[in-house]
């Protein structure tokens, strides 16, 4: 066999693996036998030894051999097979509903087997239910396994004996080439950290002795299993890092500034800048000074200003002569820059203009021309800004809103359309979900990180209270009080699923109900289904308070400010992360006055969700909120992994792997310094050909 690296090879090259095993691995993400090597088991059973049945207690999964008392088949409900065995301690009975008339053969009284299986209580004592068992003709010959075994991920279709059998075969090919899995982490490293070679580790998660603890293989603690995680994430860090030096070889256009202009637009804004945000100024004013492209990140609480510091970014760029492009989530979204930019560039000579998906026909070629023929300064849009027939003149600048709603993707398009002549845009990405420090580590690293973390002056902390939903009539009381006192409201309509239609329908059932309850209540509804003018105008009605209760869906999470709604109500709190959360309330504690946020939950409340809402109801700090939520929930939920371009682990786990994040940024740097030929091949073998979304 050759080894122009086999792994690479697809997994149909192993004998037993047809067409149509191979379309249900794909299921699986598995394509090249490199991917069966590193798919890992989710769990082991323990078959190597026997317990004697009297030692057995319900929860416990084990291995017993007795021999067969009795077998009937039970014809009341649900037609069951019943077997019970026995051994010198105790007896057992095992369960079937599905079985054969030859299995009833099989288990005579008398005969000796083995059983494994889940111990549970049953209707006369303790019973296992469909064990895995075998019938032991040479009690003398009987073996039990000298390894735990494996349990493996699977999908429709596919058996766990398919998959050992396939796994088997990549790994002794492995074993029969060490080349294949070399290692690429130099032997100092391995040593100051205790770990074992890759070959080792592959063999023992996939195999584990005798020596290895099922306990230690759940909780993530096996040298093996941290090994391969500080090797994962290790290739990530890499990736975004390599992409960081590319990416400052790059000539970018250098924006010098002009103080004199710089004055007139701060001393023409209704308030003075934070500390925070003169601070995030000058590293961004430092980056456009540089000739090589600024790739920046901030990060600011709700309301902390991050705007006005991407319109600072955006006066360097056109008293440079250069455009500059926003790009936002939401119509919503855009709409609200557009208004604030029109108003803070209102006394300069600028051309602001904004395209959505809804721009169509004149009106659109229009805005496409002003782009192309450079008369348009700023452009605000959202994802239609990098469709094609968008061209700009002269991009300098481009700057991201809520930066992990876009995929990876969307993004690297709206670079490209920048690059001209050698040159490529600065980028100034924001968001508003705080990223704790450790995720910020590692998703990050291809991006200088600033951070606004202050309040502008006179913002009050926001006082949440968590409240059973049965005291619903009490806030509908509350609503009718606070009206009164010519105060707003909203109300926030969550559900579980990801339906749209779902949300939008649970929002208007909503809103006809407070209607009925609240007869002197102005109720309007705005949900993500309705066009983007009459969400518009229900926002301006709202914004203009000819309207005191917004029914809303979580598409008010971003940019609205209307700072006489003090109130909100969230229903169904439980389902959402506490970032998004965090987010929402963000929209009360605008104004002077003191703001309300209740958290209306379902009972009975997990424990995890009360500990959840706990945090909320006791920091109005949205980092903090995001490290516990890390903590909680894991990573996936707290970036929103289902966006395209989020960081996908195979085996790293950044909530049990976060102790590995600190020394991963030293290692990368030894690298780079003192193995960098051993870097692409990291990258290679954990990211394939996906790292050039590093790149964004």
């Amino acid at each position: 066999m050759d080894n122009v690296n086999y792994l690479n090879r697809p997994v149909a090259k192993l004998t037993g693996i047809g067409a149509q095993t191979g379309r249900r691995l794909e299921k699986l993400g598995i394509r090249i036998i490199s991917d069966l090597v590193f798919h890992l088991p989710i769990r082991y059973e323990d078959r190597t030894r026997i317990y004697p049945i009297g030692a057995l207690m319900a929860g416990m999964t084990a291995l017993v051999c007795g021999r067969v008392e009795f077998i009937d088949i039970l014809p009341r409900g649900r037609k069951s097979l019943i077997c019970r065995i026995s051994d010198d301690t105790g007896f057992i009975s095992l369960k079937f509903f599905h079985f054969s008339a030859n299995q009833h053969n099989t288990l005579k009284p008398g005969t000796l087997i083995s059983c494994f299986a889940e111990v549970r209580h049953g209707f006369s004592g303790l019973e296992m239910v469909h064990p895995d068992y075998q019938v032991i003709a040479n009690p003398e010959a009987y073996m039990t396994e000298t390894r735990l075994t494996p349990v493996y991920p699977l999908t429709e279709g596919l058996s766990q004996t398919a998959i050992r059998k396939a796994v088997k075969q990549a790994l002794s090919l492995c074993s029969d080439d060490p080349q294949l899995l070399a290692d690429w982490i130099p032997d100092a490293i391995l040593k100051k950290y205790a770990y074992p070679s890759l070959m080792q580790a592959i063999q023992t998660l996939h195999a584990p002795d005798e020596s290895v603890s099922i306990a230690a293989l759940q909780n993530g603690s096996v040298p093996a299993l941290k090994r391969l995680a500080f090797e994962e994430l290790l290739a990530h860090h890499l990736s975004l890092r390599k992409t960081k030096n590319q990416a400052k070889a790059w000539q970018a256009p250098v924006f010098v500034g002009d103080d004199a202009v710089a004055r007139q637009f701060l001393t023409s804004l209704p308030f003075k800048l934070t500390g925070a945000q003169q601070r995030v100024i000058a590293d961004i004013a430092a980056d456009c000074r540089s000739q090589h492209p600024m790739m920046r990140l901030v990060q600011g609480d709700v309301g902390s200003g991050k705007t006005l510091v991407s319109a600072y970014a955006a006066l360097l760029a056109l008293t440079a002569g250069y455009q500059v492009a926003v790009m936002a989530p939401t119509e919503l979204l855009v709409e609200q820059h557009n208004r604030n930019f029109c108003t803070w560039f209102a006394g300069f000579d600028t051309q602001i203009v904004y395209l959505t998906g809804q721009l169509k026909g004149n009106a659109r070629k229009d805005v496409l021309q002003r782009l192309a023929d450079g008369s348009a300064g700023i452009i605000i849009g959202t994802h239609a800004l990098f469709q094609e027939g968008v061209n700009f003149h002269r991009l300098g600048l481009i700057i991201i809103d809520e930066q992990h709603r876009f995929g990876v993707h969307q993004r690297m398009a709206l670079r490209e359309k920048g690059q001209q002549a050698g040159l490529r845009p600065h980028q100034l990405v924001m968001t508003a979900t705080p990223i704790p420090r450790t995720l910020a580590m590692l998703q990050y690293s291809d991006l200088d990180i600033s951070i606004i973390d202050e309040l502008p002056p006179g913002r009050k902390p926001i006082v949440t209270s968590v409240i059973p939903a049965e005291r619903r009539e009490a806030v509908i009381d509350r609503i009718n009080h606070w009206v009164g006192q010519k105060r707003q409201v909203y109300w926030v309509c969550t559900l579980i699923e990801e339906s749209e239609v779902l949300q939008c329908e649970a929002a208007e059932k909503t809103a006809e109900l407070l209607t009925l309850a609240l007869p002197n209540v102005r109720v309007a509804l705005i949900h993500g289904r309705m066009k983007s003018a009459d969400k518009d105008a229900v926002m301006q009605a709202f914004k203009n308070h000819q309207l005191d209760l917004l029914v809303a869906t979580t598409v008010i999470e971003v940019g609205v400010d209307v700072p006489n709604a003090g109130l909100m109500i969230i229903e169904n709190p439980e389902r959402l992360g506490l970032s998004q959360l965090h987010q929402l309330r963000g929209r009360v504690g605008r104004g002077e006055d003191d703001s309300y946020c209740l958290l209306m939950y379902q009972s009975p409340l997990s424990d995890t969700a009360r500990q959840r809402l706990g945090i909320l109801r006791d920091s109005n700090d949205g980092f903090v909120i995001a490290e516990k939520d890390l903590e909680l929930r894991g990573p996936g939920e707290v970036m929103g992994t289902r966006q395209t371009g989020a960081v996908h682990f195979k085996i790293a786990d950044l909530a049990r792997d976060a102790d590995l994040l600190e020394v991963i940024q030293q290692t990368g740097e030894q690298l780079f310094t003192e193995s960098p030929h051993a870097i692409q091949p990291l990258c290679d073998r954990w990211l394939g050909t996906s790292t050039d979304y590093a790149e964004v």
